[in-house]
């Protein structure tokens, strides 16, 4: 198959995709989306001059920088378009579908007049440094392979609506649950298991797996107020299990050993339970959750650590939006034009990472795609990085063109075969 007539019904399945994102948006702004859409798909990058490079147009290069900029300042791009989103995303979330909240940052070494620039902390290097808060949700199941992104979120201590981490975390949580209905099991990493969180997730009876801290006071099954690492130590790891997971291509084997432990938030009747996992380093993995489990049936109890576990095969997600289309270096100066720009580089990860592959036709494309990439040493087992490259080698060799109508389905299928 061509190149061109690739390039041909890549270009008809992103307009598509930009119709069905762009619902309750004007004509003009839905123009706009489609724009970006294909500018940050075509240079895989956030600044407005190479996303203006990328549409081709035969104007001057500072026209159209100008005209992007000024349309990035509506606020209904955010708040329609996370809506959309949140409803394109949750037809594939299920009952069990891991929803992985993750809080990451935005690094602005050197920026100096960003509006509400904060200060932010690094977890991977334990600084602090300016920047901006990003909120990441993402869908995964525990025994598949297809990764979901869902809704994606900056936000900033320094801005005036801001309350606290909390609420930011609840907004986005409620968001999804608006579209969800109680579907999906939520997950979060360490200093997430404050009572701030877990009771609101509590009184919206929605199901939780979180990695605890060790640090906050509970009561046990006998009403004793104790610290949760206090009764993880004197939980039986009556169960145990055999690992083997994959660190920089190489295969580690881990023999672990777990169990459960049930205990109350003080002030509360609802039954939790610590989960205590032992062998993956010096100190266990203690995971607090909700879910129903049984400490004598090694299965529902491996359940709810293999929930958390999903969480790790997630994370490659968040590194795969922030690297595929240069995040970090995110340039425009006001706040709403952060925020707005955040939700398109979402919906483009969205785009490469789930719509191209949710037919069986479109999944021949993808596999296209991945060859056009041209990577070295074949593709690896997190392919979005060399389908977003197929994506912008494709759309990189031609301009922008106004919406184009997408062939019938007998059209589709003929348009993705290629010869051998």
């Amino acid at each position: 198959m061509h190149d061109s007539k690739v390039r041909s019904r890549l270009k008809a399945q992103l307009s598509k995709f930009t119709s069905e994102l762009c619902g309750g948006l004007s004509k003009p702004l839905t123009k706009f989306v489609s724009e970006m859409l294909y500018g940050i798909e075509s240079s895989q990058d956030v600044k407005l001059s190479n996303i203006g490079r990328a549409l081709g147009e035969a104007i001057p290069l500072i026209r159209t920088e100008k005209r992007l900029s000024r349309n990035l300042k509506h606020a209904e791009i955010e708040t329609e378009l996370t809506s959309k989103f949140v409803a394109m995303a949750s037809t594939r979330i299920c009952e069990d579908t891991v929803l992985a909240l993750d809080l990451s940052d935005i690094r602005k070494e050197y920026a100096r007049k960003m509006e509400h620039l904060a200060t932010v902390w690094d977890g991977s290097t334990g600084e602090t440094h300016p920047g901006y808060w990003l909120e990441d949700v993402t869908a995964a199941e525990v025994n598949g392979s297809d990764i979901v992104p869902v809704c994606q979120k900056l936000f900033s201590a320094e801005a005036k609506e801001y309350v606290s981490e909390n609420a930011e975390i609840l907004s986005v949580v409620d968001a999804a649950n608006r579209h969800l209905n109680g579907r999906g099991i939520w997950t979060m990493d360490r200093g997430c298991d404050r009572k701030k969180l877990l009771e609101p997730l509590l009184d919206k009876h929605l199901r939780f797996v979180i990695r605890s801290t060790g640090e906050r006071m509970v009561r046990d099954r006998r009403g004793r107020l104790r610290g949760i690492a206090e009764l993880a130590a004197g939980c039986k790891l009556r169960h145990q299990a055999r690992v083997v997971k994959i660190d920089k291509g190489q295969e580690k084997t881990y023999e672990l050993h777990y169990g459960a432990e049930p205990f109350r938030l003080v002030g509360r009747d609802e039954m939790l339970w610590l989960v205590v996992v032992a062998g993956f380093g010096e100190q266990p993995i203690l995971l607090v959750t909700n879910l129903k489990l049984r400490a004598r049936d090694s299965e529902s109890v491996w359940w709810a650590a293999r929930i958390y576990w999903t969480r790790w095969k997630i994370e490659e997600t968040f590194r795969f939006v922030k690297q595929s289309y240069n995040l970090e270096d995110i340039r425009v100066m006001k706040y709403r034009r952060l925020k707005n720009l955040v939700v398109l580089v979402t919906a483009a990860a969205y785009f490469a990472a789930t719509f191209l592959g949710q037919k069986m036709k479109l999944r021949i494309l993808t596999e296209k795609l991945l060859v056009i990439s041209q990577r070295f040493f074949g593709i690896p087992p997190f392919r979005f990085y060399a389908l977003a490259d197929g994506i912008r080698r494709l759309l990189s060799g031609s301009a922008f063109q106004p919406r184009q109508k997408s062939p019938p389905d007998a059209q589709l299928e003929l348009a993705l075969i290629w010869s051998a």
